[in-house]
């Protein structure tokens, strides 16, 4: 009863419309009795009646009538079941629209945990394949129920004011029918949750192949991923198979009780025909009518089937519609207002599952102030930076901005006074100055060339085909990493924030295209609080202050003359990167 609840409370706006839909359907099925009983008022008054003859010589004029009657009929009910498709997909499409748009936002609301628990091939299939399978039972599964349980119950009503006796004959086959279709239910159900879920493992392959192309192409593993596509892609084309052998099984015993109901009106029906119970065209009624008893017991195990569908996706979409973030962005309206960007690390502590990522990690950056971040590979740079935005929630302690834990600022507010530009460079599929102005929509074509500029991304992008009118992305033209890291730096710069966090940004750029982009972030025409992630000494050299991470801790802090001086953790990278004219360098710093 959950799923018609729900499906309920999103046919909203539409409830009349699939409510009328439904009328139409009882009405249009009700009237298959209409032309059965003017078949048979023609046999008995026309054909094989007592006096058929007489009556048509002198009643020719209802002859006509009846004829007429059935070909209006026919006309009236084609014209309903026209009328009745039109507002089943009109209303369920008109779901689906809304359901899709919900969907689609609530995924977007979603934190950054729930797209490390949920594969991207997972949320595709479930926003179109699962999506689609919930509108085509809404559109043609409940309708054909609706038809079948009408036209079934008007024929059975309609034989019983014929002869009772002969129905009951005709239904006697109807409970182990029943039965047959529970077992069928009970059976197939599980089977149709793991191929939607063999669906989704395979739409995941699929997706992880194409959008690291240029990774299996470099390291040529097509045969392998080939090989690992033709597995999920066996998987899925076995549960296929055993979910509709399932189907296969149980749909002889169908078949043959829907066609053992011509032979009981053959048997049943001719004996009582032979007898004078019932008349040529009452038994005529049942013959044109047996269709009526038997093809909802033949589809019966078909709608089985397509619910079964139903339920898996609808279950996949559910999952969806009711996922709660725990970070909860409340798109509250607040006064717009610049944040002045001091920022304040109160003993934190972070998690990732179990794993201990940060621990005990103090530190304060004053407005305007340049912090670099160093560490080795897992000594929780990113995860720091992370829960600035608030993608994260701190385990214990707190994060700061201008003096308030951002776990109380509206996130709108909170994130629209940080530019971030991550370490996975995402360009989406559009122009470079679509690109760059990602972030402000109403940046000029004259300043996103200058934020171009002060990236050290102008010179390449006038080159380029079309210059900042040239589509990039994942099927536009290919770029370098550093030229990508470059737009991605525009993109941040461009929307002029008081905080600007940079996750190496440079790591793919020479030292002539470092020196510039360093040059123009001191230079910057608005004030700005940068945190920058590098592990270039290089970059590093001119920040206000350098943190070095270990473990999670805070090992070393100061300039870089400073942590020379200690001859700690960046001393050993200065001088692994700087071995030939390290000593010069270290004693002049000294000085």
């Amino acid at each position: 009863m959950f799923e018609l609840k729900w499906l309920w409370q999103n046919l909203e706006g539409n409830r009349a419309r699939y409510i009328v839909a439904l009328c139409l359907s009882v009405v249009g099925s009700s009237l298959t009795i209409v032309n059965p009983y003017l078949s048979q008022r023609i046999v008995d008054t026309f054909i094989a009646g007592d006096h058929a003859g007489q009556n048509l010589a002198t009643e020719r004029g209802l002859l006509i009538a009846l004829c007429l009657g059935m070909i209006g009929f026919s006309l009236l009910r084609t014209g309903l079941a026209y009328l009745t498709t039109m507002q089943y997909e009109i209303s369920s499409q008109n779901m689906m629209y809304n359901i899709r748009i919900y969907l689609y936002n609530k995924i977007q609301g979603q934190d950054r945990e729930y797209y490390d628990r949920n594969r991207t091939g997972d949320l595709m299939t479930k926003m179109t394949g699962d999506l689609d399978m919930v509108r085509h039972s809404m559109a043609w599964i409940f309708k054909t129920i609706i038809e079948s349980l009408t036209i079934f119950l008007a024929a059975v009503i309609y034989f019983l004011t014929i002869d009772v006796q002969l129905t009951l004959w005709m239904l006697i086959l109807s409970p182990p029918i029943f039965v047959v279709a529970f077992i069928f239910a009970k059976r197939v159900r599980p089977m149709y949750i793991d191929l939607r879920e063999r669906l989704s493992q395979l739409n995941t392959t699929t997706q992880e192949n194409i959008s690291g192309n240029r990774v299996v192409k470099a390291f040529a593993r097509e045969e392998f991923e080939i090989a690992k596509f033709t597995e999920k892609n066996v998987n899925y084309s076995v549960a296929n198979k055993k979910a509709a052998l399932v189907w296969l099984d149980y749909f002889p015993y169908l078949e043959s009780f829907a066609q053992a109901f011509n032979v009981i009106l053959m048997l049943a029906g001719g004996y009582f025909l032979m007898h004078g119970r019932i008349t040529f065209g009452e038994f005529a009624a049942f013959s044109s009518l047996i269709w009526a008893v038997s093809n909802p017991m033949r589809n019966i195990g078909i709608i089985i089937n397509d619910i079964q569908r139903f339920f898996a996706s609808l279950s996949k979409i559910v999952d969806i519609y009711y996922a709660r973030p725990a970070i909860v962005n409340e798109h509250n309206v607040t006064e717009s207002r610049r944040y002045e960007g001091r920022i304040e690390f109160e003993h934190v502590r972070f998690k990732y599952d179990s794993a201990t990522v940060l621990d005990d990690l103090s530190f304060t950056i004053e407005p305007g102030e340049t912090i670099a971040i160093m560490g080795a590979t897992g000594s929780g740079k990113t995860s720091l930076i992370n829960l600035i935005p608030r993608f994260y929630d701190v385990a214990g302690g707190r994060v700061l901005v201008d003096g308030r834990d951002v776990r109380e600022l509206e996130l709108d507010e909170l994130r629209g006074n940080i530019g971030m530009a991550t370490q996975d460079v995402l360009l989406f599929s559009d122009t470079i100055d679509g690109n760059i102005a990602y972030g402000d929509p109403e940046l000029t074509e004259e300043e996103a060339q200058a934020y171009a500029g002060l990236a050290a991304a102008h010179d390449f992008i006038v080159k380029m085909p079309e210059g900042y009118d040239t589509v990039v992305g994942e099927r536009g033209v290919g770029l370098s990493g550093g030229q990508k890291q470059r737009i991605a730096l525009a993109r941040a710069l461009a929307v002029r924030r008081p905080i600007l966090i940079l996750d190496d940004t440079t790591s793919a750029v020479d030292l002539e295209t470092e020196e510039h982009i360093q040059r123009s972030l001191r230079e910057l025409e608005y004030p700005c609080t940068k945190i920058i992630i590098a592990q270039r000494v290089s970059t590093t050299a001119q920040a206000d202050r350098i943190l070095i991470l270990e473990g999670g801790r805070l090992i070393e802090e100061g300039t870089h003359a400073e942590l020379l001086a200690k001859r700690g953790y960046y001393y050993d990278v200065f001088m692994l990167q700087n071995e030939g004219i390290g000593r010069q360098v270290t004693e002049s710093g000294q000085e």
